[in-house]
């Protein structure tokens, strides 16, 4: 260790010495706290001792020691350049005087230990040496010296005042216990000069970080290094380690910020094992409460040596203002505790937390760590805790509670409702992990120690995992129950009805309608309400299709709501009633909004189902590459095994996404995947029946794919969930008709599924309609796909609209008018890009050279600036680009044929082209075009 501000001790020390040299001997005590730089003081003084002319002579004090008798002692006269004789008259006293110090009284006083004769003897061969040569004597760490030793260096202090000797003592400010008249005696003698030496000024870390690293690395972290070492020499100089070890991990590259690393917690350690015990002990009852409150309890000591241990761990640079200076120095400290030292202060601390009115987190964070505490508060206590840990997030810590709480509770009846709540919280993490708990929650249930509220989360744990006839029984449990239902498994009964009804429709009729009294108005809390709300807009939405003021209420709930255990329920079924009901685009940053939440709470289970719905709102948008960007984060987060029947949502989205994209070999092997049959009993089967049809229909399986999507109408039928917004299932039985040659079957599937559609559902309309083209004449086609066109923008699916473009393609190459082909196809395959559809943008690349190549070759380039254009000329511009002829432009915008010619006119003119195949393909549909 570098000495830095420490030239003023030094020069003290060389005036003694210069003293000492010309006869008039001194005495020094060097003091300071621990690891200030004192040995290394002395050693630096004692290096300079010959070139000062004087002989040094030296020893240290180690507490290991400190019960052998005259142990320092020996070692100066050991180190003493003694003649033969003196040598051997020096260590026969030695002998003598331990043999008098060990048949002794311990009680003895300090005086009467040693023989006096025999102290002065020993004190006589040094002044006698002294006569010789000018005598250096230095003992390091006096306060660890053996009583007797110290006994003969305050007899040989007092006599060197008229010696060429200086002796210079150090010792830690903390170190002395009852040996003080040691330190009483020098400093009463009038030779004596006590030196301080205190921690590094902010100026001196620096300087001795900069003596190392570089100026630079020094100013670059100038505040942390003195914050995290507090002046401490030794401190500072590990935390130089750890920056050095880190540039040599890191190839040179400087951290970004601090590292505070293993050497800085060693250094910690060498601070308070170089001090009392008591430090040590203080210092691990600090870092297991994390503060100084009840410290003295907890330690068995009394308030005012924990008051003094905290001092000097304080001026020693290791705590500021009763806290370790860095989490770093507390895990040190940590890691040393031995296994059942750690419980055992964990235990003494829940119990003094829990008297002093701590925080049911307090306490419970020490009922972790200490194995078993046997008190009657401690099941309500982790109970407690592990709600308000679920409250703020905290989903590990619930679960860990509540484990606990299961494992010390007694009664029956009271461990179910532990086991439900930590199957709640499980579910938070990993809905597969709560699986474990079903068996013995079931069992449960038919003892009579399960009811109510309870039953209704096993119920829905069941269905999750497909345990269908399980389910069937703790409904019929719940219905037996009847008027004497308390009101929260009330309110769960009045939810869990419209979720039945969205989710696992065959399983209504096994739940009993709650008699009227009992339905809403037994329903007092806010979050209850929300719940109900937003699931009955869910089931209203797959019964009846989508309302304006449906859409309105639910984006109303979700501005007013966080996610926490309770919510969850309410976003998902708002998010799917928004998507469902046609509004993706509403959905999606709201999803996008709640998922960033889950991400911030640490609850994966809330992140994968977000995902999935992401899935799902990104397919109904057409952006294949983000269905399955999020349908695979939600199967990794949870994996299959674990989504039970849920399983079908983020797999569908996943195979619907690859299947456009035309990797068909990934598809391959999801649908390898093994599925639960009970699945295909839920609104997840529908999915996955259509995913499954649609890759069936494009690997050209026409008749499996009319399978799955008539097996998929005739479950949505049943539940009475046939609307265009769930699954558009006619449609796409209609291709596979049409595949087949079944041209009547799909036209009566199209038009069956137009009529279903509305306003509402353009989405759908859109996509039947495109099919209606397929099935009528071909002079017919163009007129109807462009109105195809038009509803699948409004409904905002951009990969079911280049399909229109790609049919409107096929149509005008088939009427002969390729100029218009090829303009379209350049449009269509842009979007095909857009959306990854690799199948469709190579049949657009062959059908566009097919009708005549490039449509903008010679032209203005695609994607040019066209801010020149007025709002009327981009309207009309934008419809002579989707392939309108000029009186149907005059016809939708309502000008006449000569406005619409002169419009062109000057557009051409300041585009710098002179036909309409040369528009650009920066008017994209979604210019503006109405009137």
């Amino acid at each position: 260790m570098s000495l830095v501000e420490r030239d003023e001790a030094l020069a003290s020390l060389e005036g003694l010495l210069a003293n000492a040299v010309m006869g008039k001997g001194r005495v020094a005590l060097v003091s300071g706290t621990v690891a200030t730089g004192k040995s290394e003081l002395l050693h630096t003084f004692a290096e300079q001792a010959m070139e000062l002319g004087a002989l040094p002579v030296t020893a240290t004090g180690s507490r290991v020691e400190r019960d052998l008798p005259l142990g320092v002692l020996r070692q100066l006269i050991q180190d003493s350049p003694l003649v033969a004789e003196e040598r051997e008259r020096a260590m026969a006293l030695l002998d003598e005087g331990v043999r008098t110090v060990t048949s002794s009284d311990l009680q003895t006083e300090p005086l009467d230990q040693v023989d006096a004769q025999i102290v002065h003897a020993l004190c006589t061969v040094l002044l006698e040496l002294s006569e010789r040569y000018p005598l250096m004597i230095v003992v390091d760490d006096v306060q660890h010296a053996d009583r007797a030793s110290l006994l003969c260096l305050a007899y040989l202090s007092r006599r060197v005042r008229f010696a060429r000797i200086v002796a210079v003592f150090s010792h830690s400010d903390h170190g002395w216990s009852s040996e003080t008249f040691f330190q009483t005696e020098l400093l009463r003698q009038p030779h004596c000069r006590r030196i301080q030496l205190a921690p590094l000024s902010r100026a001196g870390v620096m300087s001795l970080v900069a003596e190392r690293l570089g100026r630079e690395a020094a100013e670059r972290f100038s505040d942390d290094w003195y914050a995290v070492s507090g002046g401490n020499p030794l401190l500072a100089g590990a935390l130089v380690d750890d920056y050095e070890d880190f540039l040599r991990a890191a190839g040179g590259e400087p951290p970004a910020e601090l590292v505070v690393g293993t050497r800085y917690g060693q250094a910690v350690l060498s601070c308070l094992h170089r001090g009392e015990p008591q430090m040590l002990q203080v210092a691990r009852g600090l870092a297991i409460l994390g503060s100084p409150d009840s410290l003295a309890p907890l330690l068995g000591v009394g308030p005012a040596s924990v008051i003094r241990a905290l001092h000097f761990l304080t001026v020693a640079g290791l705590l500021a203002l009763g806290r370790f200076r860095h989490e770093t120095a507390r895990a040190a400290v940590l890691a040393e505790v031995g296994s059942e030292e750690w419980m055992e202060l964990h235990r003494r601390a829940a119990r003094l937390a829990h008297e002093s009115g701590a925080s049911t987190t307090t306490v419970a964070d020490h009922l972790l760590q200490a194995g078993r505490v046997e008190a009657p508060w401690v099941v309500s206590v982790l109970e407690d805790a592990a709600r308000n840990a679920l409250r703020e997030g905290r989903v590990e810590s619930a679960v860990a509670y509540l484990r606990l709480a299961w494992r010390e509770c007694a009664d029956e009846q009271h461990r179910m409702k532990i086991t439900t709540m930590l199957v709640r919280a499980e579910w938070r993490i990993n809905p597969g992990a709560p699986a474990s708990h079903l068996a013995e929650m079931t069992e449960a249930m038919q003892r009579g120690q399960l009811r109510g509220s309870d039953a209704v989360v096993l119920a829905r744990a069941l269905l999750w995992h497909g345990r269908f006839e399980d389910a069937r029984e703790v409904l019929d449990h719940l219905n037996e129950s009847g008027a004497g239902m308390d009101p929260e498994t009330v309110t769960e009964l009045v939810i869990a009805r419209p979720w039945l009804r969205a989710t696992h429709p065959p399983f209504l009729t096994h739940l009993r309608q709650a008699p009227g009294e009992q339905d809403r108005a037994a329903i007092v809390s806010v979050t209850a309400n929300r719940r109900l709300d937003t699931a009955l807009a869910l089931a209203d939405v797959l019964a009846t299709g989508p309302r304006e003021e449906v859409v309105d209420a639910v984006e109303r709930i979700l501005r007013g709501c966080r996610l926490d255990e309770m919510s969850m329920d309410t976003v998902e079924s708002a998010l799917l009633a928004l998507t469902y009901a046609g509004r993706p685009d509403r959905a999606a940053p709201w999803c996008d909004l709640f998922s960033a939440e889950a991400s911030s709470l640490h609850a994966p289970s809330r992140q994968a189902r977000l995902a999935a719905i992401r899935a799902e709102i990104a397919i109904r948008q057409g952006d294949m590459p983000d269905a399955e960007h999020h349908a695979r984060v939600a199967l990794e987060i949870i994996p299959p095994s674990s989504w039970g029947v849920a399983a079908g949502g983020p797999l569908s989205s996943l195979i619907l996404a690859l299947t456009a994209m035309g990797r068909y070999d990934a598809v391959h092997e999801h649908l390898d995947q093994p599925v639960p049959d009970a699945m295909f009993q839920t609104r997840y089967g529908l999915h996955y029946l259509h995913a499954r049809g649609r890759y069936s229909l494009a690997t050209d399986h026409p008749a499996l794919a009319l399978r799955d999507f008539e097996l998929c109408g005739e479950l949505m039928g049943a539940w009475g969930l046939d609307v265009p917004g769930l699954v558009a299932w006619r449609i796409d039985a209609a291709e596979a008709c049409l595949r087949l040659g079944r041209q009547e079957q799909a036209r009566e599937l199209v038009e069956e599924q137009i009529r279903r559609c509305g306003p509402a559902t353009p989405r759908a309309h859109g996509m039947a309609v495109r099919l209606l083209a397929a099935t009528g004449k071909a002079r017919h086609r163009p007129m109807l796909l462009r109105q195809a066109m038009e509803l699948l923008r409004a409904g905002g699916d951009r990969y079911e609209l280049a399909r229109v473009l790609f049919d409107l393609v096929k149509s005008y190459h088939a009427l002969g008018e390729y100029r218009r082909a090829a303009m379209i196809a350049d449009r269509a395959r842009s979007m095909a890009r857009e959306c990854q559809a690799g199948p469709l943008s190579q049949a657009l690349s062959w059908d566009g050279k097919e009708a005549g190549g490039d449509a903008n070759a010679g032209g203005v380039a695609a994607g040019e600036p066209t801010a020149a254009l007025s709002d009327a000329e981009r309207r009309v511009a934008a419809l002579a680009a989707a392939g309108y002829t000029n009186r149907e432009i005059a016809g939708k915008l309502y000008i006449t044929i000569s406005t619409v010619e002169q419009h062109l006119t000057r557009t051409y003119r300041k585009l710098n082209i002179t036909r309409r195949a040369e528009l650009p393909s920066s008017f994209e549909f979604g210019s503006p075009i109405t009137a």
